[in-house]
């Protein structure tokens, strides 16, 4: 009898320690990043909306700072999901700082930019905003408030899009119960009631990426005014294959795939990039073509190049001159 109680003992105690190791991997389990922003469909139906001049195309973006200082609702329906995603141990930066910040620069530029030959923006705002703050996914927010015959309820659509590639990697919609709260308050009740699965399809995105690395594309060029090409030859190699040598050295699992390739010009797709760099800092295309760039500087290629930025996840590496 006292046997079996002695088991009976170790097996209740094996059972807590496993419940406590459980719930501190839990805890110490990394999220991403985030950062909420209203939709572009909310943004155009209340008029948020600016059309710039990009070399010759006209193009319609979110005007996120005309948002945050004219809806009275945004700030707090923000700050609302905000909390909701930082209680279940997301890191959640703060989008209008960030976008008075954006716009502040984007005004600075404005003033050194010729007014009479047409000003014209290569990013939008939200790459800026992206390049910036360096989120991992960007959640965008869309409701609407229903009138019912015992109240209002509020309708609302949430997405989470990874902020290297664009593509959607959650969504969750639902329709709150009538209420007489504030929009906000109400849509905070909707959202939770909604949540878990959005929480677990961010979750599964982000723990495939850190298995498989961030997705990047890279572009190699070449200046026409380089008496070198991507065919010339280094140590019996051709640059093309060097390059390619590198990407498998420093790949995650060396995953990337050249999707076409001429002698002046080579697009990598698919590239696998870690998530932090040796000490800890989140990797971009930028900060990872840099290292490129500093391999194909030494000794045997001794190669001159510029790295050109667009947004997060793509790069441009030019090759002869900066």
């Amino acid at each position: 009898m006292i046997t079996q109680i002695r088991i009976l003992d170790r097996l209740i105690l094996s059972s807590i320690f496993g419940f406590i190791i459980a719930i501190t991997a839990s805890a110490q389990e990394k999220k991403p990043t985030l950062m909420i922003l209203p939709s572009d469909n909310w943004c155009e139906a209340r008029y948020f909306m600016t059309t710039y001049d990009n070399q010759g195309m006209k193009v319609k973006t979110p005007n996120y700072q005309q948002a945050f200082v004219e809806d009275s609702e945004l700030p707090l329906v923000i700050s609302k999901v905000g909390g909701i995603l930082t209680s279940l141990g997301y890191s959640v930066k703060d989008a209008e700082m960030e976008t008075k910040a954006v716009y502040a620069r984007m005004a600075e530029d404005n003033l050194t930019m010729s007014k009479t030959s047409g000003a014209t923006i290569s990013e939008s705002p939200l790459d800026m905003i992206k390049r910036r703050a360096k989120m991992d996914i960007v959640i965008q927010i869309w409701w609407k408030i229903n009138k019912e015959a015992t109240g209002k309820s509020v309708s609302f659509i949430l997405e989470a899009f990874d902020s290297y590639t664009s593509k959607r990697i959650a969504t969750s919609s639902g329709t709150g119960s009538a209420s007489s709260e504030i929009a906000p308050v109400m849509l905070e009740q909707a959202v939770k009631d909604n949540i878990r699965e959005f929480d677990l399809q961010m979750t599964k995105y982000y723990q495939e990426m850190e298995a498989k690395g961030r997705e990047i594309v890279l572009n190699v060029r070449v200046w026409d005014n380089w008496e070198n090409d991507l065919e010339t030859e280094f140590g019996g190699d051709e640059l093309l294959d060097c390059i390619q040598d590198w990407l498998a050295d420093n790949t995650v699992n060396g995953n990337f795939n050249l999707s076409d390739a001429t002698e002046n010009f080579a697009q990598f797709e698919q590239v696998r990039i870690p998530l932090y760099d040796a000490k800890g800092r989140a990797m971009d295309a930028r900060s990872f073509v840099n290292e490129l760039r500093k391999y194909l500087s030494a000794e045997p290629f001794n190669i001159t190049s510029k790295v050109m930025l667009r947004g997060l996840g793509e790069a441009n590496l030019i090759l002869g001159e900066k």
